[in-house]
């Protein structure tokens, strides 16, 4: 389990095909050195495998339903994403549950400076973003203002969203410290990213489903309504 709290950004070296899978080559100084052969950790969101480790690089393969679910397939030499660490028991959870499993990638429309870049002495570190994103279709019912949102894992809140009214984008404001240490600053318009809805909100509306499921005629009558 994570909690899209970004540690560190690494640098893609290498994308190989090995048989079936890719194998993802990642220089991350930091957070190689903590590793160990079959750990995991959440890269740009999406939980993987650490494999041949030293102190600056390590391995990951990419199964094919990682490719096609996640943004992971736009990747290329010296493409950043974001590392996390696994969220050890009893530490605290700084953003919310993230489980690394992706349910879909959407597409970064805008990130925008809050402070119009015209502005004397504009500074990209000091001011606040403004990111839109169109969510794919199977997660839009999860999309509720203020509710959280994975964003090539990192934990989001969002301020805005035109999905009520039939639409099919969030906004979300980023912070100076987000913008700069995570990959965010690194994408530009069109960008795929990958997209993991609140598992707290999923479960509930697992559980309502199998509720109203359960509530058929021979039911009410069984139990004398």
């Amino acid at each position: 389990m994570f909690t899209g709290i970004i540690e560190q950004t690494g640098r893609v070296v290498s994308l190989k095909p090995l048989g079936a899978v890719v194998r993802l080559t990642l220089s991350a100084p930091r957070i190689a050195g903590q590793l160990r052969e079959g750990d995991s950790l959440a890269v740009s969101g999406v939980c993987l495998t650490a494999l041949n480790v030293n102190p600056e690089f390590f391995y990951a393969d990419l199964a094919a339903e990682t490719l096609a679910r996640s943004s992971l397939s736009r990747l290329a030499p010296g493409s950043l994403v974001n590392l996390e660490l696994p969220t050890a028991a009893g530490a605290p959870l700084g953003g919310h549950i993230v489980q690394g499993h992706v349910d879909g990638t959407g597409t970064m429309l805008a990130l925008e400076p809050i402070q119009p870049r015209e502005t004397p002495n504009f500074d990209s570190a000091a001011t606040d973003w403004w990111l839109t994103v169109r969510v794919p279709e199977n997660v839009r019912h999860f999309m509720v203002e203020k509710g959280s949102v994975a964003i090539e894992g990192i934990s989001l809140t969002i301020a805005a969203s035109d999905i009520p009214a039939g639409g099919d984008t969030i906004c979300i404001a980023i912070l100076p410290l987000s913008y700069a240490r995570t990959n965010l600053h690194a994408l530009t318009p069109g960008a795929q990213v990958n997209v993991e809805a609140d598992i707290l909100l999923k479960s509930a509306a697992i559980e309502r489903a199998e509720r109203a499921s359960s509530l058929t005629e021979a039911w009410l009558v069984a139990n004398g309504y």
